[in-house]
Protein backbone atom coordinates (compact mmCIF):
# COMPACT_ATOMS: atom_id res chain seq x y z
CA UNK A 1 0.00 0.00 0.00
CA UNK A 2 1.14 3.08 -1.02
CA UNK A 3 0.00 5.37 2.43
CA UNK A 4 1.98 4.46 5.19
CA UNK A 5 -0.68 6.24 7.09
CA UNK A 6 -4.52 4.57 7.38
CA UNK A 7 -6.43 7.37 9.20
CA UNK A 8 -7.04 11.06 7.79
CA UNK A 9 -9.63 14.07 8.53
CA UNK A 10 -12.21 13.91 5.90
CA UNK A 11 -14.49 16.52 4.55
CA UNK A 12 -18.07 16.45 2.73
CA UNK A 13 -19.58 18.21 0.47
CA UNK A 14 -23.19 19.73 1.48
CA UNK A 15 -25.86 19.62 -0.94
CA UNK A 16 -28.18 22.75 -1.15
CA UNK A 17 -31.57 21.26 -2.62
CA UNK A 18 -34.77 23.62 -1.96
CA UNK A 19 -36.42 21.37 0.53
CA UNK A 20 -33.29 21.27 3.13
CA UNK A 21 -33.10 23.16 6.25
CA UNK A 22 -31.37 26.07 7.33
CA UNK A 23 -29.61 25.65 11.04
CA UNK A 24 -29.67 21.83 11.47
CA UNK A 25 -25.94 20.98 9.17
CA UNK A 26 -24.94 24.24 9.34
CA UNK A 27 -24.25 23.86 13.63
CA UNK A 28 -23.93 20.32 12.87
CA UNK A 29 -20.70 21.45 10.64
CA UNK A 30 -19.59 24.40 12.54
CA UNK A 31 -20.27 26.77 9.59
CA UNK A 32 -22.57 29.77 9.61
CA UNK A 33 -24.88 30.35 6.45
CA UNK A 34 -25.30 34.19 6.10
CA UNK A 35 -27.17 34.41 3.11
CA UNK A 36 -30.17 31.86 4.60
CA UNK A 37 -29.34 28.83 1.93
CA UNK A 38 -30.91 25.17 2.68
CA UNK A 39 -28.52 22.82 3.58
CA UNK A 40 -30.36 19.87 2.54
CA UNK A 41 -27.64 16.66 2.19
CA UNK A 42 -23.91 16.67 3.45
CA UNK A 43 -22.07 14.00 1.53
CA UNK A 44 -19.15 11.48 2.57
CA UNK A 45 -17.91 9.43 -0.09
CA UNK A 46 -16.03 8.72 -3.25
CA UNK A 47 -19.45 9.87 -6.08
CA UNK A 48 -18.05 11.39 -8.51
CA UNK A 49 -20.65 14.67 -8.11
CA UNK A 50 -19.62 15.09 -4.86
CA UNK A 51 -16.43 13.37 -3.79
CA UNK A 52 -14.89 14.09 -0.44
CA UNK A 53 -11.65 15.60 0.15
CA UNK A 54 -9.05 14.02 2.62
CA UNK A 55 -7.21 17.27 4.55
CA UNK A 56 -4.19 18.31 2.41
CA UNK A 57 -4.10 14.89 0.33
CA UNK A 58 -6.62 15.46 -2.60
CA UNK A 59 -9.71 13.60 -2.86
CA UNK A 60 -11.02 10.37 -2.25
CA UNK A 61 -12.06 9.40 -5.26
CA UNK A 62 -8.29 10.44 -6.05
CA UNK A 63 -7.03 8.50 -3.33
CA UNK A 64 -8.99 5.30 -4.44
CA UNK A 65 -7.71 5.80 -8.15
CA UNK A 66 -4.18 5.88 -7.31
CA UNK A 67 -4.55 3.09 -4.77
CA UNK A 68 -6.93 0.91 -4.94
CA UNK A 69 -5.69 -1.28 -1.93
CA UNK A 70 -6.62 1.25 0.47
CA UNK A 71 -10.65 -1.03 -0.04
CA UNK A 72 -9.14 -3.74 1.12
CA UNK A 73 -8.60 -7.10 -1.24
CA UNK A 74 -12.42 -8.15 -0.87
CA UNK A 75 -14.05 -5.12 -1.76
CA UNK A 76 -11.22 -4.03 -4.33
CA UNK A 77 -12.29 -7.14 -6.20
CA UNK A 78 -15.83 -6.71 -5.86
CA UNK A 79 -16.86 -4.02 -6.45
CA UNK A 80 -13.13 -1.91 -7.61
CA UNK A 81 -14.50 1.33 -5.84
CA UNK A 82 -15.68 2.40 -2.89
CA UNK A 83 -19.32 1.16 -2.91
CA UNK A 84 -21.55 3.00 -0.77
CA UNK A 85 -22.58 6.87 -0.15
CA UNK A 86 -22.81 8.30 3.40
CA UNK A 87 -25.09 11.14 3.99
CA UNK A 88 -26.64 13.09 6.43
CA UNK A 89 -30.02 14.89 5.56
CA UNK A 90 -32.21 17.54 7.27
CA UNK A 91 -35.64 17.51 5.79
CA UNK A 92 -37.38 20.51 6.09
CA UNK A 93 -40.15 20.15 3.37
CA UNK A 94 -41.46 16.99 1.39
CA UNK A 95 -39.24 14.62 -0.56
CA UNK A 96 -40.77 13.42 -4.24
CA UNK A 97 -42.30 10.35 -3.93
CA UNK A 98 -39.44 8.09 -5.57
CA UNK A 99 -38.05 4.65 -6.63
CA UNK A 100 -34.44 3.07 -7.00
CA UNK A 101 -33.91 0.92 -9.53
CA UNK A 102 -32.17 -2.56 -9.72
CA UNK A 103 -28.78 -3.28 -10.19
CA UNK A 104 -29.97 -5.12 -13.26
CA UNK A 105 -32.51 -2.68 -14.41
CA UNK A 106 -29.92 0.15 -14.00
CA UNK A 107 -26.86 -0.98 -16.28
CA UNK A 108 -29.80 -1.75 -19.05
CA UNK A 109 -31.49 2.22 -18.52
CA UNK A 110 -27.77 4.02 -18.47
CA UNK A 111 -26.66 1.81 -21.73
CA UNK A 112 -30.18 2.89 -23.19
CA UNK A 113 -30.04 7.02 -22.43
CA UNK A 114 -26.33 6.95 -23.33
CA UNK A 115 -27.29 5.32 -26.54
CA UNK A 116 -30.06 7.87 -27.11
CA UNK A 117 -27.46 10.30 -26.53
CA UNK A 118 -29.37 11.95 -23.73
CA UNK A 119 -26.56 13.87 -22.13
CA UNK A 120 -25.61 13.35 -18.56
CA UNK A 121 -27.04 16.52 -16.72
CA UNK A 122 -30.14 16.89 -18.81
CA UNK A 123 -33.12 16.97 -17.17
CA UNK A 124 -35.05 14.24 -18.60
CA UNK A 125 -32.48 12.06 -17.80
CA UNK A 126 -33.54 9.09 -15.52
CA UNK A 127 -30.10 7.09 -15.07
CA UNK A 128 -26.97 9.31 -13.28
CA UNK A 129 -25.18 5.88 -13.42
CA UNK A 130 -25.55 2.50 -14.05
CA UNK A 131 -26.02 0.93 -10.54
CA UNK A 132 -28.87 0.42 -7.67
CA UNK A 133 -29.73 2.67 -4.74
CA UNK A 134 -30.71 0.16 -2.00
CA UNK A 135 -30.79 2.56 1.21
CA UNK A 136 -31.05 2.32 4.76
CA UNK A 137 -31.38 5.27 7.45
CA UNK A 138 -31.68 6.01 11.14
CA UNK A 139 -33.63 8.46 12.63
CA UNK A 140 -32.02 11.55 14.27
CA UNK A 141 -35.14 12.60 16.03
CA UNK A 142 -38.80 12.32 15.29
CA UNK A 143 -38.79 11.54 11.51
CA UNK A 144 -41.89 11.00 9.05
CA UNK A 145 -41.75 9.56 5.67
CA UNK A 146 -43.70 7.36 3.36
CA UNK A 147 -42.47 3.40 2.84
CA UNK A 148 -44.31 1.04 0.48
CA UNK A 149 -47.84 0.19 -0.27
CA UNK A 150 -49.97 -0.07 2.44
CA UNK A 151 -51.25 -3.90 3.03
CA UNK A 152 -54.90 -4.67 1.48
CA UNK A 153 -56.72 -4.45 4.75
CA UNK A 154 -55.29 -1.00 5.29
CA UNK A 155 -55.55 0.14 2.30
CA UNK A 156 -59.36 -0.69 1.59
CA UNK A 157 -60.19 1.38 5.00
CA UNK A 158 -58.34 4.12 3.98
CA UNK A 159 -59.59 4.22 0.80
CA UNK A 160 -63.20 4.04 1.78
CA UNK A 161 -62.69 6.51 4.51
CA UNK A 162 -62.01 9.22 2.09
CA UNK A 163 -64.92 10.26 0.21
CA UNK A 164 -63.09 11.72 -2.73
CA UNK A 165 -60.95 8.24 -3.35
CA UNK A 166 -63.80 6.00 -3.17
CA UNK A 167 -63.75 5.59 -6.76
CA UNK A 168 -60.06 3.91 -6.39
CA UNK A 169 -62.01 0.56 -4.60
CA UNK A 170 -63.20 -0.87 -7.55
CA UNK A 171 -60.28 -0.47 -9.30
CA UNK A 172 -57.83 -2.03 -6.31
CA UNK A 173 -60.41 -4.62 -6.24
CA UNK A 174 -59.22 -7.34 -3.70
CA UNK A 175 -55.37 -6.28 -4.10
CA UNK A 176 -54.71 -5.01 -7.73
CA UNK A 177 -51.96 -2.74 -6.58
CA UNK A 178 -50.82 -2.05 -10.48
CA UNK A 179 -53.66 -1.21 -11.93
CA UNK A 180 -54.49 1.08 -8.74
CA UNK A 181 -51.26 2.38 -9.29
CA UNK A 182 -51.12 2.95 -12.83
CA UNK A 183 -54.96 4.60 -12.49
CA UNK A 184 -53.49 7.60 -10.75
CA UNK A 185 -50.37 7.95 -12.64
CA UNK A 186 -51.56 7.64 -16.27
CA UNK A 187 -54.33 10.12 -14.98
CA UNK A 188 -54.79 12.90 -17.42
CA UNK A 189 -53.61 15.94 -15.07
CA UNK A 190 -57.62 17.39 -15.77
CA UNK A 191 -58.99 14.28 -14.35
CA UNK A 192 -56.45 14.93 -11.23
CA UNK A 193 -57.46 18.35 -10.81
CA UNK A 194 -61.01 16.92 -11.16
CA UNK A 195 -60.59 14.26 -8.18
CA UNK A 196 -58.45 15.78 -5.94
CA UNK A 197 -59.37 19.60 -6.18
CA UNK A 198 -62.63 18.61 -3.71
CA UNK A 199 -60.65 16.93 -1.25
CA UNK A 200 -57.74 19.81 -0.82
CA UNK A 201 -60.62 22.27 -0.34
CA UNK A 202 -61.90 20.22 2.49
CA UNK A 203 -58.44 19.70 4.59
CA UNK A 204 -56.44 22.25 3.31
CA UNK A 205 -58.46 24.98 5.92
CA UNK A 206 -58.16 22.19 8.27
CA UNK A 207 -54.18 21.65 7.86
CA UNK A 208 -54.11 25.87 8.15
CA UNK A 209 -56.24 25.98 11.16
CA UNK A 210 -53.63 24.10 12.95
CA UNK A 211 -56.38 21.45 13.48
CA UNK A 212 -54.62 17.86 11.91
CA UNK A 213 -52.32 15.76 13.23
CA UNK A 214 -48.92 14.86 11.37
CA UNK A 215 -50.57 11.18 11.63
CA UNK A 216 -53.35 11.42 9.64
CA UNK A 217 -52.30 11.08 5.93
CA UNK A 218 -54.21 14.39 5.51
CA UNK A 219 -51.80 16.45 7.01
CA UNK A 220 -49.18 15.54 4.57
CA UNK A 221 -51.83 15.62 2.20
CA UNK A 222 -52.20 19.03 2.48
CA UNK A 223 -48.95 20.43 3.18
CA UNK A 224 -48.15 19.01 0.25
CA UNK A 225 -50.60 20.72 -1.86
CA UNK A 226 -49.07 23.86 -0.35
CA UNK A 227 -45.91 23.12 -1.16
CA UNK A 228 -46.36 21.66 -4.63
CA UNK A 229 -48.68 24.35 -5.82
CA UNK A 230 -48.57 24.94 -9.76
CA UNK A 231 -51.20 27.56 -10.89
CA UNK A 232 -54.67 25.41 -11.14
CA UNK A 233 -52.45 21.74 -11.57
CA UNK A 234 -52.66 19.30 -8.46
CA UNK A 235 -50.08 17.44 -8.04
CA UNK A 236 -50.79 13.93 -8.77
CA UNK A 237 -48.03 12.11 -5.49
CA UNK A 238 -51.03 14.03 -3.38
CA UNK A 239 -52.45 10.22 -4.53
CA UNK A 240 -49.54 8.38 -2.77
CA UNK A 241 -49.96 10.26 0.11
CA UNK A 242 -52.79 7.54 0.76
CA UNK A 243 -51.47 4.86 -1.27
CA UNK A 244 -48.21 4.56 0.99
CA UNK A 245 -47.85 3.75 4.39
CA UNK A 246 -46.90 6.75 6.86
CA UNK A 247 -44.22 5.69 8.71
CA UNK A 248 -42.76 7.61 11.90
CA UNK A 249 -39.24 6.55 13.47
CA UNK A 250 -38.09 7.80 16.64
CA UNK A 251 -34.79 8.89 17.14
CA UNK A 252 -32.34 5.37 16.70
CA UNK A 253 -34.90 3.52 14.75
CA UNK A 254 -33.96 2.58 11.39
CA UNK A 255 -35.80 1.28 8.37
CA UNK A 256 -34.35 -0.07 4.74
CA UNK A 257 -35.64 0.66 1.85
CA UNK A 258 -34.67 -1.74 -1.19
CA UNK A 259 -35.18 -1.66 -5.00
CA UNK A 260 -38.78 -1.18 -6.22
CA UNK A 261 -40.00 0.51 -3.21
CA UNK A 262 -42.12 3.49 -3.79
CA UNK A 263 -40.91 6.17 -0.80
CA UNK A 264 -40.60 9.83 0.53
CA UNK A 265 -38.90 11.36 3.46
CA UNK A 266 -41.61 13.79 4.66
CA UNK A 267 -39.80 15.40 8.01
CA UNK A 268 -36.52 15.72 10.14
CA UNK A 269 -33.02 14.50 10.15
CA UNK A 270 -31.28 11.09 9.51
CA UNK A 271 -27.89 9.19 8.69
CA UNK A 272 -28.73 7.94 5.80
CA UNK A 273 -26.19 5.35 3.62
CA UNK A 274 -27.03 3.79 0.13
CA UNK A 275 -24.95 1.83 -2.70
CA UNK A 276 -22.94 4.85 -4.24
CA UNK A 277 -25.51 5.59 -6.76
CA UNK A 278 -27.52 8.81 -7.74
CA UNK A 279 -30.35 6.76 -9.77
CA UNK A 280 -33.96 8.19 -8.82
CA UNK A 281 -36.92 7.93 -10.56
CA UNK A 282 -39.90 10.33 -9.12
CA UNK A 283 -43.50 9.76 -8.89
CA UNK A 284 -44.87 13.20 -7.90
CA UNK A 285 -44.22 15.56 -5.35
CA UNK A 286 -42.07 17.48 -7.21
CA UNK A 287 -41.34 19.84 -10.65
CA UNK A 288 -38.65 17.30 -11.51
CA UNK A 289 -39.31 15.57 -14.52
CA UNK A 290 -41.36 12.05 -14.42
CA UNK A 291 -41.34 9.88 -16.71
CA UNK A 292 -43.84 7.70 -15.80
CA UNK A 293 -43.17 4.66 -18.07
CA UNK A 294 -39.97 4.31 -16.77
CA UNK A 295 -41.17 4.68 -13.07
CA UNK A 296 -43.80 1.80 -13.35
CA UNK A 297 -41.20 -0.98 -14.82
CA UNK A 298 -39.40 -0.27 -11.53
CA UNK A 299 -42.11 -0.32 -8.92
CA UNK A 300 -42.43 -3.47 -6.83
CA UNK A 301 -46.22 -3.93 -6.90
CA UNK A 302 -47.27 -5.64 -3.92
CA UNK A 303 -48.12 -4.58 0.10
CA UNK A 304 -45.58 -3.52 2.30
CA UNK A 305 -45.34 -4.33 6.11
CA UNK A 306 -42.64 -1.71 7.01
CA UNK A 307 -40.12 -2.84 9.46
CA UNK A 308 -37.98 -0.72 11.74
CA UNK A 309 -34.90 -1.79 13.10
CA UNK A 310 -33.52 -1.19 15.93
CA UNK A 311 -29.95 -2.54 15.73
CA UNK A 312 -27.92 -4.74 17.62
CA UNK A 313 -25.17 -4.06 20.02
CA UNK A 314 -22.56 -6.45 19.43
CA UNK A 315 -19.35 -5.55 21.57
CA UNK A 316 -20.45 -2.92 24.45
CA UNK A 317 -20.01 0.22 22.11
CA UNK A 318 -21.08 -0.35 18.41
CA UNK A 319 -24.89 -0.92 17.44
CA UNK A 320 -25.30 -2.40 14.10
CA UNK A 321 -28.04 -1.82 12.02
CA UNK A 322 -28.53 -5.23 9.77
CA UNK A 323 -29.59 -5.06 6.05
CA UNK A 324 -29.34 -7.50 3.30
CA UNK A 325 -27.60 -5.26 1.20
CA UNK A 326 -24.01 -6.10 0.15
CA UNK A 327 -22.91 -2.74 -0.63
CA UNK A 328 -23.10 -0.90 2.96
CA UNK A 329 -23.31 -1.90 6.36
CA UNK A 330 -24.00 0.72 9.10
CA UNK A 331 -23.53 1.31 13.01
CA UNK A 332 -23.58 3.51 15.54
CA UNK A 333 -20.56 3.85 18.28
CA UNK A 334 -21.03 5.12 21.76
CA UNK A 335 -17.82 6.41 23.09
CA UNK A 336 -18.10 6.66 27.35
CA UNK A 337 -16.30 10.01 28.76
CA UNK A 338 -12.63 9.01 29.56
CA UNK A 339 -13.09 5.45 27.89
CA UNK A 340 -10.66 3.98 25.25
CA UNK A 341 -12.08 1.65 22.44
CA UNK A 342 -10.57 -0.27 19.48
CA UNK A 343 -11.25 -0.74 16.23
CA UNK A 344 -10.17 -2.39 12.96
CA UNK A 345 -11.26 -2.30 9.65
CA UNK A 346 -10.27 -4.82 6.65
CA UNK A 347 -11.51 -2.04 4.33
CA UNK A 348 -12.62 2.07 4.09
CA UNK A 349 -14.56 2.77 6.42
CA UNK A 350 -16.17 6.56 7.21
CA UNK A 351 -17.07 7.82 10.84
CA UNK A 352 -19.20 10.69 11.58
CA UNK A 353 -19.27 12.52 15.05
CA UNK A 354 -22.59 13.75 15.31
CA UNK A 355 -22.41 14.45 19.35
CA UNK A 356 -19.45 15.20 21.56
CA UNK A 357 -15.43 15.32 20.87
CA UNK A 358 -13.68 12.44 19.44
CA UNK A 359 -9.66 11.55 20.20
CA UNK A 360 -8.55 8.71 17.69
CA UNK A 361 -5.11 7.55 17.65
CA UNK A 362 -3.78 4.88 14.96
CA UNK A 363 -2.37 2.14 16.79
CA UNK A 364 1.63 1.33 16.29
CA UNK A 365 1.60 4.59 14.26
CA UNK A 366 4.94 5.83 15.72
CA UNK A 367 4.94 9.04 16.65
CA UNK A 368 2.35 10.36 14.78
CA UNK A 369 -0.25 12.95 16.81
CA UNK A 370 -3.28 11.48 17.39
CA UNK A 371 -6.39 13.30 15.89
CA UNK A 372 -9.01 15.42 17.42
CA UNK A 373 -12.14 15.24 15.95
CA UNK A 374 -14.93 17.54 16.47
CA UNK A 375 -18.93 17.47 16.29
CA UNK A 376 -19.72 17.18 12.85
CA UNK A 377 -16.08 16.04 12.21
CA UNK A 378 -15.36 13.19 9.85
CA UNK A 379 -12.46 10.51 9.77
CA UNK A 380 -11.24 7.63 6.73
CA UNK A 381 -10.17 4.83 8.02
CA UNK A 382 -7.98 2.99 4.99
CA UNK A 383 -7.87 -1.68 5.09
CA UNK A 384 -6.15 -2.96 7.82
CA UNK A 385 -6.50 0.57 10.07
CA UNK A 386 -6.17 -0.34 13.93
CA UNK A 387 -7.30 2.85 15.99
CA UNK A 388 -7.84 3.61 19.63
CA UNK A 389 -10.81 5.81 19.93
CA UNK A 390 -10.96 8.25 23.02
CA UNK A 391 -13.57 10.95 24.04
CA UNK A 392 -12.99 13.60 26.74
CA UNK A 393 -16.92 14.73 26.88
CA UNK A 394 -18.64 11.30 25.93
CA UNK A 395 -19.13 11.07 22.08
CA UNK A 396 -21.58 9.75 19.27
CA UNK A 397 -20.89 8.39 16.50
CA UNK A 398 -21.86 6.71 12.69
CA UNK A 399 -19.41 4.40 11.31
CA UNK A 400 -19.86 3.35 7.39
CA UNK A 401 -18.53 0.16 5.87
CA UNK A 402 -18.82 -2.85 3.69
CA UNK A 403 -19.90 -5.77 5.56
CA UNK A 404 -16.99 -8.11 5.74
Amino acid sequence: MKNQNKVFVLEGKVQHYQWGGFTYLPELLGIDNPKGEPFAEYWLGAHSQAPSLIKNDGSLAELIANDPAVLGEKVKNTFGTLPYLLKILDVKDMLSIQVHPSKEMAVKGFAAENAAGIQPTASNRNYKDDNHKPELMVALGDFWLLHGFRPVQSMHKMLDSIPELQFLLEVFGDGDYKELYKEVMEMSQEEVNRRLGPLLERIVPVYEAGKLQKSAPDFWAARAALTFKNGEDIDRGIFSVYLLNLVFLQKGEAIFQDAGILHAYLEGQNVEIMANSDNVLRGGLTPKHIDVPELLKHVSFHAVEPKVIVGTTLNGFEKKFFSPAADFELSQLLIEKDSSKSLYTPTTDILIVLEGKLVAEEENAGSQNPIIVDKGGSLLLTAEARIRLESPTGAVLYRATVPS
